[in-house]
């Protein structure tokens, strides 16, 4: 029978309950970088937990229920406060509800016009408690999905492209305020089905309005029988999204593991890398700044071989960062 997509993100804003295809995923995804450019992190919300080895592993043996395989992976960057928190968690550990998402311990709720995530983890490899909460309002909202490949099984939606944030934490000690971005994508089938790769940057400048704006580049690179697809969208502050140019493609220095990473930005321009905020055996996460139609910008940029990951021995590896922890039940 035919899944059809049952929308992770509604016109009011993420929709946590939403069925998910057997197999399939879903994921909430936050980025920020403080005012004072000291401090960043990342969150992401998963529903069917996409690089999870033990959910690769279930597979194998037929369809799976996505919420088997749940995590909230808090990053935080820079600074003294780095921690690192990814617990794979299964369906007994989660509760489901439109706007509100529990995954053990941890809670994300969206409350009106903003997201508030409640944030109680222990950090591996070495583990440290990571304790604290993050707000985040949206200075602009999008509804919109777009279809990551040709048959539409894997969608993406920028729910709020621009965003402030307010972060508290106690464990460790973190006060700060900064600028944000909030995604979601959502898929019926596991992504190294469809795609070989991607490389996926966003970055906060100007439109060409002069208004405050949030550039969106995603090159994915199709499995073998599916097209490579791009896309370039600038989301301004007033509403209004425009696609932008297709600058060039510039490569950038592989990362320790041997993964290629690469940007567009205007012809002429040469990407830096500033920091390599994680490098893994089958992905990197980055700050990269680059040139964008003139404007010299800043930008969270991610590089993920899917092939790679698909590899038994770095499934292998992965237990190290993403534990997995099986829920007591009453009997």
């Amino acid at each position: 029978m035919e899944y059809r997509h049952h929308p992770v993100v509604s016109q009011t804003g993420p929709d946590f309950a939403a069925s998910l295809a057997p197999n399939g995923y879903a994921w909430w995804y936050l980025d920020a970088l403080s005012d004072c450019g000291r401090y960043g992190l990342t969150v992401i919300a998963m529903l069917g937990c996409v690089f999870s080895p033990w959910y690769a592993r279930a597979r194998r043996h037929g369809l799976v229920d996505p919420v088997q395989h749940s995590a909230l992976n808090v990053v935080l960057y820079r600074g003294q406060g780095r921690r690192w928190a990814m617990t794979e968690r299964d369906a007994a550990a989660v509760t489901r509800h439109s706007h509100q998402l529990s995954i053990g311990p941890s809670r994300v709720t969206w409350e009106g016009d903003a997201l508030q995530i409640d944030v109680d983890e222990r950090t591996s490899p070495w583990p440290q408690t990571l304790r604290g909460q993050i707000r985040v309002t949206p200075s602009v909202r999008h509804a919109t999905p777009y279809p990551l490949d040709a048959a539409a099984r894997h969608l993406w939606w920028p729910i709020a492209p621009l965003a402030r944030i307010s972060v508290r934490f106690e464990a460790p000690a973190l006060r700060w305020h900064g600028a944000a971005y909030l995604d979601a994508n959502q898929g019926s089938a596991p992504l190294e089905e469809d795609f070989d790769a991607w490389n996926w940057s966003r970055s906060h400048g100007s439109s060409r309005d002069g208004l405050s704006s949030s550039r969106v580049l995603y090159d994915t690179v199709g499995a073998a029988g599916h097209p490579n697809r791009s896309w370039s969208l600038e989301f301004a502050a007033d509403g209004s999204v425009h696609a932008g140019s297709q600058p060039p493609i510039q490569r950038m220095p592989s990362t320790l593991w041997g993964i290629e990473r690469h940007t567009r930005c205007d012809h002429g321009a040469r990407p830096r890398v500033i920091e390599t905020l994680e490098s893994a055996p089958f992905y990197s996460r980055s700050l990269v700044e680059t040139t964008l139609e003139g404007e010299r910008v800043e930008s969270f940029h991610e590089s993920v071989s899917l092939t790679r990951f698909a590899t038994s021995w770095v499934r292998a590896l992965l237990p190290v960062r993403l534990p997995r922890v099986r829920s007591r039940r009453l009997l």
